[in-house]
């Protein structure tokens, strides 16, 4: 009986939902911060090519890490699910079915970052293009990645809307978590749109529109780390769909 509160337990899911939430955004922060803006130079090609050239295992590593994350992605989505269906399962069922197709264009986007390790890898059959041509190419895929990231997030903006009412209804869950949340999404659709209707706007947006997703998808992930849900709370709501 013991074994199947343990395996039951709202806490347990949160708790791990906790951890897989801050590994997304310790490795998401180390990706972006200390390897592709290390590497990448805005508007040279040419010094971002001799960068990865230079630093093949480095970009290789954040690939890596940007995968990993997108398993975890799978892990929160289910540890959502789990925790917010009581208050609403078909809405709940539609929150994960939006982060699933966000995790799947962003992991199908990941091949954007590995051309420019295709392209500069010296092989024969390259030798149909100068330098600056396959410069050129590479830092068109790591121009696609960055919009392909814009698209994925649309879907991520609107599983956040979904998941932000969800936790604002729930009744165990902070409500100031919950509009934390819905805002977080706002200002993903509002950074996706612009990079792909306004690239002008976007630049002025980023990266301050990021801020309040940070802080709140930052916040939610350390309350289910350290408080998890009200578990009364959680009962009654659970009672109610059995």
């Amino acid at each position: 009986m013991a074994n199947i509160k343990t395996e039951t337990s709202p806490q347990l899911y949160a708790r791990i939902g906790g951890l897989a939430y801050l590994f997304i955004i310790v490795a998401g922060f180390i990706g972006e911060m200390f390897i592709r803006n290390k590497l990448i130079v805005s508007g040279d090609a040419a010094a971002t090519a001799n960068n990865i050239a230079a630093s093949p295992l480095l970009w290789r590593i954040g690939i890596a890490g940007d995968l990993t994350m997108h398993v975890c992605d799978g892990i929160v989505a289910l540890v959502y699910y789990t925790l917010l269906k009581p208050v609403n399962k078909n809405l709940a069922l539609l929150a994960v079915l939006f982060g699933l197709t966000q995790t799947a264009v962003l992991v199908a986007n990941k091949m954007n970052l590995l051309m420019p390790l295709f392209l500069l890898e010296n092989a024969d059959y390259l030798k149909a293009f100068n330098a600056q041509q396959l410069q050129a190419l590479a830092y068109l895929s790591i121009k696609a990645h960055g919009y392909g990231f814009g698209v994925g997030l649309i879907f991520f903006g609107v599983e956040c809307l979904i998941d932000g009412y969800l936790i604002f209804k729930s009744g165990y869950l902070p409500k100031v978590l919950g509009v934390m949340i819905q805002i977080a999404g706002v200002c993903y659709l509002i950074n996706s749109f612009a990079l792909i209707l306004s690239p002008s706007l976007s630049n002025l947006l980023f990266p301050l529109i990021l801020v309040p997703p940070f802080f709140g998808e930052l916040s939610m992930c350390l309350w289910l780390l350290i408080k998890g849900v009200n578990l009364t709370k959680w009962k009654e709501r659970m009672a109610g769909i059995i």
